[in-house]
C-alpha cells in the first residue's frame, strides 16, 4: 500500500474513533489491562530472552522492512529500529514464539494480547512524531534493557501527548498510541523493550464491531503478504 494512501486511511479511522472514544493518552492498567502485573513481574526473565535475541541484532528486521508504510518513522535517519514479532494482530509466528518460551506462555494465556514484539531501538535513533493507526487497541510498554545517561536517568525519552516519559528497566506504561508521540535514544547503546497491543475494553458497540472488522482485514493483509512466514527467525 502506498504510504500516502495508508496515511489517509488511518487518518479517517482515527477520526471515527475519536468521535466515539475520548479516553486520555495514558490509561489505568488496573482497569484496562490487569494482566500487566504478570508481564512486569517477569521483566528480568523476559530481558534474558531478549538479550539472547540481541546477539543476532543484524538479522532482526527493521520496522519498515516488515511494513513499508512505516518508512517515514523507521527509515528516516538511517539508524535502526528493529522488531522481533511473536504475534501480530492475533496471528502467531510459531518459530519466533518458540525462541521466547516464557514470553510466549504469558501471551498465549491472555487472549486480549493481540500483538507482541520485542523492539530494539538503535543508538541515537530518533522516531519522529507520529500517531498509531487505530484506537481499538492499547499499547503496553515494558522496559527490558534501557541505557542510562551519565546522571543515572534512562537515556531514552518518549514525548507522548506533549508529556515526557523516561521509563527504565522493569518500568511500564499503558497508553493510547493514536495520540502524538516521539522517541529519542540519546545513548550509544540499544534500547530493548516489550510492546504489547491489547484489545481495548469498554468500547461502544459500534466501535467494537468496527474494531473486529479492522482486525479481520489486518489479519488477511498479514496472510496475503506472507509476513507471518517471512519474518520468523
Amino acid at each position: 500500500m502506498a504510504i500516502g494512501l495508508y496515511q489517509r486511511i488511518t487518518d479517517i479511522v482515527r477520526a471515527a474513533y475519536s468521535r466515539r472514544i475520548a479516553t486520555p493518552a495514558v490509561l489505568d492498567a488496573a482497569s484496562y489491562f490487569p494482566a500487566n502485573v504478570a508481564f512486569a513481574g517477569m521483566w528480568e526473565t523476559l530481558r534474558a530472552e531478549a538479550l539472547t535475541l540481541a546477539e543476532g541484532f543484524g538479522q532482526i528486521p527493521r520496522f519498515h522492512e516488515i511494513m513499508e508504510e512505516q518508512a517515514p518513522i523507521s527509515d528516516n535517519d538511517g539508524r535502526d529500529w528493529r522488531l522481533f514479532i511473536l504475534k501480530a494482530y492475533g496471528i502467531e509466528l510459531p518459530h519466533n514464539m518458540a525462541r521466547c518460551p516464557r514470553l510466549a506462555a504469558l501471551v498465549r494465556d491472555r487472549p486480549e494480547v493481540l500483538s507482541a514484539s520485542i523492539t530494539f531501538l538503535g543508538p541515537r535513533k530518533h522516531i519522529p512524531k507520529h500517531h498509531g493507526p487505530f484506537r481499538g487497541v492499547l499499547r503496553f510498554y515494558l522496559g527490558l534493557s534501557v541505557p542510562q545517561s551519565a546522571d543515572g536517568k534512562p537515556a531514552v525519552l518518549m514525548v507522548l501527548d506533549g508529556h515526557p516519559y523516561r521509563l527504565g528497566n522493569g518500568k511500564w506504561l499503558l497508553w493510547d498510541d493514536t495520540y502524538s508521540h516521539e522517541v529519542w535514544n540519546e545513548s550509544d547503546d540499544i534500547r530493548i523493550a516489550l510492546f504489547l497491543d491489547i484489545w481495548r475494553p469498554y468500547m461502544p458497540l459500534d466501535m467494537w464491531f468496527m474494531s473486529k472488522a479492522i482486525l479481520a482485514i489486518t489479519q488477511l493483509g498479514i496472510m496475503w503478504r506472507g509476513l507471518a512466514q517471512k519474518y520468523q527467525h
